[in-house]
């Protein structure tokens, strides 16, 4: 009866975390099993949790890169180190959103912010809307594989498995999937014969190149004084802070500060220094410092604004997660969980043929579902038949959130593809025949990240 008036409020229009929770409370009036104030009891502690405390923080920071001018910055630096590639502009829509990645968290925001410069930049240098909506939706998809990422704070809650390794695992997946996309850029920039976007300059790539070298030599450099000459690691940080700030003043590079968000992140992380939920308040005390102080691009009238953005943002998110507790807690009491893992187990035992089910499911799930809402909802069913098959957590959280990203690239609840739709003044059909050829790329990356889990869990297990 519980997936039955789930089902039929979810039919009426009803958003998801409404149907979940008046689901939940209609059967538990209609049956009686248990007093009505447990759905309200089960909502608010399936938010009292540490871990979720880094939503809002990973929320704020990447609105107040956003609103800072940052994605302009990062637009320039990948212009100079790509554009002059043939399809130069389609290879600095992916390796911008790989930078952007690092700092959003999020597939929709890498869509609504860098999506509006890059398609806007395409269009004037005569690609097609199509092409430029194309390449822009699925760069999108890299926003929350590369760290941070807002879906892998909530399947690491759901789940009970490190978000730090989460993160970790995100990097080379992330990597593989921008490779290919760029790839595809060139099979199109060859068969049309597209030539560069802007001019070859030496100087331009060597200052491009400089950049990249330090956003690899800092981190390294502190990492080596910290872990092998016993440096302190705090007083070795802001040391080392303290020099990327002069080289930024006496150079004025375009994205170094603002490419170090995942460095400092992800180094925190893995070194000790803080935990996923500390790193996401320091993310945003470096973005803070970034747009008040340094750039000084982000006033205080704006600030509020993106804190106002930031709370309505967080309370829709954690409102859906409330309501995907008491819904999961009622899937699981009622044996609804363990029915479908029964189920599968008798069709197949063999680990790739679950895997094979899987991706099918998410894929079709995403489709309909909000990312947060299909997490919440699938991690109680499929994550125990994992375990069950020795399917490694990690490994699935990333097949799990990559198949949810494919989902918002399509109709009838894609996200992205409205966004996208709006930002080029694109019908939804258009849009959605122009991001079909670039599903390739993404559904090559799916099936490497499916059945080649040591992709995804070389870096964890090297640092965790």
């Amino acid at each position: 009866m519980l997936k039955i008036v789930f089902l039929i409020l979810m039919v009426t229009g009803l958003p998801v975390a409404i149907a979940m929770a008046g689901s939940s409370l209609i059967y538990l009036l209609w049956t009686g099993s248990s007093p009505p104030f447990v759905v309200i009891h089960r909502m608010v502690s399936g938010i009292d949790s540490f871990p979720l405390l880094a939503v809002p923080f990973f929320i704020l920071a990447g609105n107040l890169m956003n609103n800072a001018g940052i994605t302009n910055r990062i637009y320039n630096f990948a212009l100079a180190l790509v554009g002059w590639l043939k399809g130069g502009l389609g290879h600095v829509n992916v390796l911008g959103s790989v930078i952007f990645a690092g700092m959003s968290g999020t597939a929709i925001a890498d869509a609504a912010g860098l999506g509006t410069i890059e398609i806007k930049a395409m269009k004037d240098h005569g690609y097609s809307t199509e092409f430029a909506v194309g390449v822009t939706a699925a760069s999108a998809t890299l926003g929350p594989i590369i760290p941070p990422s807002l879906p892998f704070v909530i399947y690491g809650m759901m789940a009970n498995v490190s978000v730090g390794a989460l993160f970790l695992a995100g990097i080379l997946p992330g990597a593989l999937m921008a490779i290919l996309m760029m790839l595809t850029v060139a099979y199109y920039a060859h068969k049309n014969g597209w030539g560069a976007d802007i001019k070859f300059d030496w100087g331009r790539l060597i200052k491009a190149l400089a950049e990249t070298a330090i956003v690899i030599a800092w981190p390294l450099a502190l990492w080596l004084l910290i872990a092998k000459a016993d440096f302190p690691p705090q007083a070795t940080v802001a040391a080392g802070l303290v020099i990327l700030f002069g080289l930024d003043k006496v150079f004025s590079f375009q994205a170094v500060l603002p490419i170090m968000t995942p460095v400092l992140l992800i180094g925190g992380m893995t070194t000790g220094l803080f935990t996923p939920t500390e790193g996401a308040i320091a993310a945003c005390v470096w973005a803070m410092v970034l747009g008040l102080a340094w750039y000084k691009t982000l006033t205080w009238a704006m600030f509020v604004k993106v804190c106002l953005d930031t709370v309505e943002t967080t309370a829709t998110v954690l409102f859906i997660v409330a309501a995907a507790s008491i819904f999961g807690w009622m899937l699981t009491a009622t044996g609804v969980t363990a029915a479908i893992s029964e189920w599968v187990l008798g069709f197949t035992k063999e680990p790739w043929v679950f895997l094979l089910l899987a991706n099918l499911l998410m894929l079709f799930v995403g489709c309909f579902l909000e990312p947060t809402a299909a997490i919440t909802i699938l991690v109680p069913i499929l994550v125990p038949i994992c375990q069950r098959l020795g399917i490694d957590l990690i490994h699935f959280g990333l097949v799990m959130v990559l198949n949810l990203m494919i989902g918002l690239l399509h109709p009838p609840m894609g996200m992205v593809l409205f966004v996208l739709a709006r930002v080029a003044k694109l019908s939804v059909e258009r849009t959605t025949i122009a991001i079909l050829p670039w599903l390739v790329p993404l559904l090559g990356s799916l099936i490497v990240i499916t059945y080649f889990p040591s992709v995804v869990l070389w870096l964890p297990k090297h640092f965790f």
